[in-house]
């Protein structure tokens, strides 16, 4: 109920910036206001630039229009008198052009402004506490996305229920603009983006593909204990692997698609399930074959508007560490139980809360998935049944599910209270029909078998952008592309220096010299900016003493340590996969 409430705030603070926007700029055109997560926008077509001194200037009128306790008042009208009323709006007549011919069409008058909405609003502006809300940036953006159509300007705004709520808000964004992972990710050199490579399609440079590589590997090594076996696909296909799958249906839009000489048409894969089950396919199978595991980390390809590409959380090129189940009815609890358990633990390591969310399907639009009903119910009481028997909380989304099936998705919390979709396993009884997938049973008859799909990161870029942030760049030992660093003070310690890192190196450790003329201010400058874990310090002294004398990330004290007792350290800090450094 309360988070309702506050919907209707920030859709009715939507309508109320347009009025104050109107106000100032009275040639303005109006777009669309919705709601977002935390707040709303309004998209205006604008004759003016506007700054960040105009987004005071409105914000000051609409505590104005606020503080007049005006009414928000609901009119329906039938479609040819609304085309009347938005006449001189070329947008608003768009929306309504496309609407059936006797569908009831809602306004909203509040004072002498009119706008198409079908609300619900507050029933006076004097239930919006004027100290809660706050816009906060301007951007371009296209009308519907499109970029084929008009550039409009976009306001933003954040509102919440109390002044204590928008200003722990606020707080939280000036730290997250300072741990942004495309501004971190610059700053640590772990990934770059290219014009003439294209937007968003990242390049990792040496150091990303460290921290890329260990994640897979962990999961990679947590899989491998269920006995998951890789498997390799090609990056396209034959456009009819996806016209089965029912993926050509649902998403032809969203597909690259390629023409050969011969003028036959291939995609480049959007997912990889389709092509796993050809593999399970490709030999008769016996229910002693089952359960067949596949699991590969590869990337996936989805045209996205380019307008909503940012930095490595939304990209045209995606690395999945995809696994795919192959298995008889009853063997699905024991399979789905050995996921949760995989991303449980992966989780753990890097100190997320993870909440939990059963995605069920739209029960009033069953266009947008493939299958039946009754199959969809049965398979969404088969997954609530093992999540209450696991005992694991969780909540229900309607209309998040997948389009072959419904999903049991992890929502990870990070350090500044955020939340972010990540792991996910989806149970699939569309796609075994599809595609024919059968056991030979006991009684040697064909019986049809399910799928379930297992992603543990989601999308190697992604997770990677979530734990920049919520680390702010802080890597633990086992992830950090730079494990040790080893600075020089003059010439004549890098002969010392070169035998010490060989000696880190026979331990597998990742150890880099600045062996560099600069002088050591600037080098330690540098590398408390790269957040590098230990950082040893070579000069006269530190060559005649026994014990190593290490600078610890974000420590000011220094710490004195055998160097043998060290390496023991951190190598166990490393094998345990500890977020925090020994000190």
């Amino acid at each position: 109920m309360r988070e309702n409430k506050i919907n209707i705030t920030r859709h009715s603070l939507a309508h109320i910036l347009a009025m104050a926007v109107l106000k100032k700029f009275p040639k303005a055109k109006l777009g669309m206001g919705p709601v977002i997560k935390n707040g709303f926008y309004y998209d205006f077509l604008l004759q003016e630039k506007l700054s960040d001194y105009d987004l005071l200037k409105l914000e000051k009128e609409m505590k104005k229009i606020i503080k007049n306790n005006i009414e928000f008042k609901k009119e329906i009208v039938k479609k040819e008198k609304a085309l009347i009323k938005v006449k001189n709006n070329p947008f608003k007549t768009e929306i309504i052009q496309e609407l059936s011919k006797n569908e009831k069409i809602s306004f909203y008058n509040s004072d002498n402004f009119i706008d198409l909405c079908k609300g619900p609003h507050v029933k006076n502006t004097k239930e919006i506490d004027i100290n809660s809300f706050k816009l906060t940036n301007i951007a371009g953006a296209y009308w519907k996305g499109n970029k084929n159509n008009q550039m409009l300007t976009r306001i933003y705004g954040v509102a919440f229920n109390t002044k204590k709520e928008l200003s722990q808000y606020l707080e939280m964004l000036i730290e997250a603009k300072k741990r942004d992972h495309r501004k971190l990710g610059k700053e640590l050199d772990l990934f770059t983006f290219s014009e003439l490579v294209g937007a968003g399609l990242p390049l990792w440079t040496p150091q990303g593909t460290i921290i890329r590589d260990e994640l897979d590997n962990y999961v990679w090594e947590l899989r491998k204990n269920y006995n998951y076996q890789k498997v390799t696909i090609p990056h396209i296909t034959k456009k009819e692997l996806y016209e089965t799958s029912g993926h050509w249906e649902k998403f032809s839009n969203e597909l690259f698609t390629v023409k050969t000489r011969e003028g036959n048409e291939y995609a480049l894969k959007p997912m990889n399930c389709p092509h796993h089950t050809q593999i399970y396919n490709h030999l008769p199978r016996s229910y002693k074959d089952l359960p067949q595991r596949y699991a590969e980390t590869t990337m996936v390809y989805r045209d996205e508007q380019s307008g909503e590409l940012i930095g490595l959380s939304r990209v045209l090129s995606i690395t999945q560490d995809d696994a795919h189940i192959f298995c008889r009815e009853n063997q699905i609890k024991e399979e789905v139980f050995k996921i949760i358990n995989i991303v449980q633990k992966f989780y753990k390591v890097f100190n997320f809360e993870l909440e939990i969310c059963l995605a069920l399907h739209d029960p009033n639009n069953m266009n947008k998935y493939l299958g039946n009903k009754k199959i969809w119910e049965k398979t969404e009481k088969d997954l609530r049944k093992l999540l209450k028997e696991k005992k694991i909380n969780f909540v229900e989304a309607i209309g998040e599910a997948a389009i072959y099936g419904p999903k049991i998705d992890f929502i990870a919390k990070d350090s500044l209270n955020r939340k972010w979709q990540i792991a996910t396993i989806q149970l699939d009884r569309q796609m075994p029909e599809r595609f024919k997938l059968i056991c030979i049973n006991e009684k040697g008859k064909e019986e049809r078998i399910v799928m379930i799909h297992a992603a543990i990161t989601g999308s190697l870029e992604r997770l990677t952008s979530i734990l920049i942030e919520h680390l702010a760049g802080n890597f633990p030992l086992w992830i950090s592309p730079i494990q040790i660093k080893i600075l020089t003070v003059g010439e004549k310690h890098i002969k010392f220096s070169n035998k010490l890192k060989k000696e880190f190196e026979k331990h597998d450790l990742r150890v880099s010299l600045d062996d560099s003329s600069e002088t050591l201010g600037n080098k330690i400058r540098k590398n408390i900016k790269n957040k590098i874990p230990y950082t040893l310090v070579i000069g006269d002294q530190e060559m005649k003493k026994e014990d190593l004398i290490i600078r610890v990330r974000n420590q000011k004290k220094l710490i004195n340590i055998n160097k043998e007792k060290f390496i023991k350290k951190i190598t166990k800090n490393i094998k345990e996969k500890k977020i925090e450094l020994i000190k």
